[in-house]
């Protein structure tokens, strides 16, 4: 039994060194993330991968724009959608998650995720799409690495750039351009409330696609977008 002892105890020993060693990875890459931008995501390369399983020759739609040439309106637009609080917590809105766990207990079934735009951009640049417990977990950590190296400004810089907006189209600038053959920072109200909405489905909404559910969304996001503090 000594033998089985001292094995277990070694592969323990090993996969706890690989667990740190992960975590140094995670770490030096949000650390650097803080003055350069990402080239592309974890959940950009399994976009990619899956598009190119259809057609060898696709390509994502993306291109980096700066903070300053993304148009106010489309940053309250996000935050009004996704993260009202976003100034005001430290990566997580317990408030937002103890309601998301009521309304998926009551539906019997995942709904509603209550996640942050700190836990969404975790997720976006280091994750797969995957819901497990080492996930979670792993995402929940790679927050609290998220909003204790970057501010918030760039927090929101780095998620409007790198976020989905169509089947392979990434970020604010390839986003306005995809929707409306505008540029990111000509968004205007309205236009920026639809491309929020868009984020929880966005391989939905092709150019001019309307719905009644996008167009209800876009007006409660249009309604709540002057309230929405920004960084």
């Amino acid at each position: 039994m000594k033998w089985l002892f001292r094995w277990t105890w070694r592969i323990v020993l090993i996969a706890a060194c690989g667990v740190a060693l992960l975590q140094f990875w995670f770490l030096a890459h949000v650390w650097y993330y803080a003055g350069h931008n990402p080239d592309i995501t974890a959940f950009m390369k399994m976009r990619l991968e899956k598009m190119q399983d259809v057609d060898p020759r696709a390509r994502l739609r993306h291109r980096w724009v700066p903070y300053a040439r993304i148009s106010v309106q489309l940053k309250r637009a996000i935050i009004a959608a996704e993260d009202a609080r976003f100034l005001d917590h430290e990566g997580f809105d317990w408030d937002a998650i103890q309601k998301a766990y009521e309304k998926n207990l009551k539906k019997g079934r995942i709904v509603s995720g209550g996640s942050t735009i700190s836990q969404q951009l975790a997720k976006n640049l280091f994750l797969s799409g995957e819901r497990t417990w080492w996930r979670k977990g792993e995402e929940a950590v790679l927050t609290v690495m998220i909003e204790t190296i970057l501010t918030k400004r760039r927090i929101l810089e780095i998620y409007l750039n790198v976020i989905e907006w169509g089947n392979g189209v990434f970020g604010a600038e390839a986003a306005a351009q995809y929707h409306f053959g505008t540029n990111a920072a000509s968004l205007n109200a309205e236009q920026a409330a639809r491309l929020a909405a868009m984020v929880p489905s966005p391989r939905r909404y092709v150019p001019g696609r309307e719905t009644a559910y996008l167009q209800h969304r876009t007006d409660v996001i249009l309604a709540r977008m002057n309230a929405a503090q920004v960084p």
